[in-house]
Parts: C-alpha cells; sequence; structure tokens
C-alpha cells in the first residue's frame, strides 16, 4: 500500500458543503411538505430558499472547477465491470473478497460510482434544480378566477421536486453505507477529511483484475 494525496482541498470542500446543504435541503423540505417538524413553516421556507441559492452558487464554482481541472474525465461512465463491482457490493464484501477495480489517484471512481453520479449529475440534479427554481419564482396571476388552473400546474411542478429529493435521499443513505466498505469502515471518511488515503500499488493487481486484464489464449 502507497499513502497518496487523492482528493484535493476544494474537492473535499464541495464534498462537504454539498452534503451540509442537501441535509439542509431534505431537511427543511420535508418540514415544507408537512412530513416533519423541526423549524417551523416560515422559517423552513426561508431556510429552504437560501440553501438552494447557496447550492446554486456551489454547482457553478464545483462545475467550473471540474471542467478547468479535467476532473470531469473521471465521471464518464463505463461498463466494464459494472457487474463484478453489483456482485462485490451484494455478496463479494461480506465474503472478504478483493475489490474488482483498483482505485488510483487519476480513477477514483468504480464503474458502478460512474454510472450513479452520471445519472445525478445529467438528470436527478437538474430536475431537481428546475423544478425548485420553477416553484420558487412562480407568481400567481391577479385573475381570481384563473389561480386554481395554475395552482394545479405548481402541484405537479411540486410532486416532480419531492421525486426528485426522494432520488437525492436514496442516493445519500447509500452514500454513507457505502462510505464504510473501505480497508477499514472509516478510511473513506478520513480520506475525505485529509486528502490522503492508501492505495495498493501501481504494480500489485487483485486476482479478479489480473484474471479479467489477461489476454485471451489463442486457440488452433
Amino acid at each position: 500500500m502507497k499513502r497518496e494525496y487523492v482528493y484535493q482541498a476544494f474537492e473535499r470542500f464541495w464534498h462537504w458543503a454539498q452534503a451540509a446543504l442537501i441535509t439542509l435541503l431534505g431537511v427543511t423540505g420535508f418540514e415544507i411538505h408537512g412530513s416533519l417538524k423541526f423549524f417551523g413553516f416560515r422559517q423552513a421556507v426561508e431556510i429552504h430558499n437560501f440553501a438552494a441559492i447557496t447550492f446554486l452558487i456551489l454547482i457553478s464554482f464545483a462545475i467550473f472547477w471540474h471542467l478547468t481541472s479535467g476532473v470531469w474525465r473521471q465521471y464518464v461512465p463505463t461498463t466494464g465491470n459494472v457487474k463484478a463491482q453489483i456482485d462485490y457490493y451484494i455478496t463479494g464484501i461480506f465474503r472478504g473478497a478483493p475489490h474488482p477495480t483498483k482505485k488510483t489517484v487519476l480513477s477514483k471512481l468504480n464503474p458502478l460510482q460512474k454510472l450513479v453520479y452520471a445519472g445525478l449529475k445529467v438528470l436527478v440534479i437538474p430536475i431537481v434544480v428546475t423544478s425548485g427554481l420553477i416553484y420558487m419564482f412562480y407568481r400567481y396571476p391577479q385573475q381570481y378566477e384563473i389561480i386554481s388552473l395554475n395552482i394545479k400546474g405548481l402541484s405537479v411542478v411540486a410532486v416532480i421536486h419531492t421525486f426528485g429529493a426522494f432520488l437525492l435521499a436514496a442516493f445519500f443513505v447509500m452514500h454513507v453505507y457505502l462510505t464504510t466498505t473501505g480497508s477499514t469502515p472509516t478510511a473513506n471518511l478520513k480520506a475525505m477529511v485529509t486528502g490522503f488515503e492508501d492505495l495498493p500499488d501501481e504494480d500489485h493487481e487483485t486476482p479478479h483484475t489480473a484474471r479479467n486484464e489477461r489476454k485471451p489464449e489463442l486457440v488452433n
């Protein structure tokens, strides 16, 4: 194992700020929805709107950083070893099986993580953000007779926004669980705090990686 500086300062800041904002948006959002009672409705709306604007600012900086640093390449989905990664999470990890992919400084995400993150960035978060902005800046017309029609339209937006929130909540729970699947239950957490992580040596291969990368023999 070799200790490497895996996560840069902005990457760690972006990760923890995003986690805090999504948590705050979730708590206040579900209180606005009527599922929780914590801040009070009025204050929950104010906090939710403030957190949403802060989240948009964070996303803007994160997009800029990902594009200028080239880190965006790590999120490009691949199909190789996806089934092996799913099998590892379902059964292999409980049998002490080796990890099917090797984590490096230039390749931090496994194939399954890439697919999930791509779905979040391309589908889930845009849906939540777009529906949230529509809901936030919606203005009722002055004509009383068409207000009810517009309320019905707004309810559809609210349902879409809430559905996206449930997807984000599900991802958040799974993400917290998978954080404990490193070399030790706290290894991944420490890495995201300090930036340093113990990675396999470059010349070290897991049995699964070696088996998959071995060239097939020619059959006469």
